[in-house]
């Protein structure tokens, strides 16, 4: 093994994502990821509890900053406006991660399983982003429909955004995709 070298996560994710586009997911193992990046298993185990991590650990820290943003909107912010405003949060973040954003979106969407995890993802902030407008006194099913058509919206900005034709910002992305929202259910 190299030398010691700084910030392990992030070299395991690029070698991981490395890997996942030249060989697909399932044929890569944790050994190659972490020989790759220069590291031992026992460093890549320290970091993440399966190679499927590498493309799920953040979650948690997404769920919680949708969570706490979304509590934070003001008052009179009308449900979905709040909602997509926790995902405006989340963009500004992710801004500084294309690259690994697209990588991570192609390996998933090239493995049924990785696709049903992502689902489950997905639900799953929808349920946290509902009970956190529940919390804020939105009735159901409001809550449940705006919770689910942010993530929606989410989910659609977020595909045109790895894409490599489109040059927009995410945020910018998300507000389209809101209008269009709008627009659609308007009649428009």
């Amino acid at each position: 093994m190299s030398r010691w070298e700084p910030d392990a996560r992030g070299r395991l994710e690029r070698a991981a994502l490395e890997l996942y586009r030249e060989r697909g997911f399932e044929q890569t193992t944790v050994a190659e990821i972490a020989a790759r990046a220069g590291l031992t298993e026992r460093t890549f185990f320290r970091h993440f509890a399966d190679k499927r991590e590498v493309l799920f650990g953040g979650a948690g820290q997404l769920q919680d900053l949708l969570v706490s943003t979304l509590a934070s909107a003001p008052e009179s912010a009308a449900p979905i406006d709040a909602v997509v405003g926790a995902f405006e949060a989340a963009a500004r973040m992710f801004e500084e991660r294309r690259e690994y954003s697209g990588m991570r979106q192609a390996t998933i969407a090239a493995n049924a399983d990785l696709q049903e995890r992502e689902l489950v993802k997905l639900a799953t902030l929808s349920a946290a982003l509902a009970g956190t407008l529940r919390q804020r006194g939105v009735a159901e099913p409001a809550a449940s429909l705006a919770a689910e058509a942010g993530v929606t919206i989410f989910k659609i900005a977020f595909g045109l955004w790895v894409s490599e034709t489109n040059q927009l910002t995410f945020v910018r992305l998300i507000q389209e995709s809101l209008d269009e929202l709008k627009a659609v259910t308007a009649g428009k």
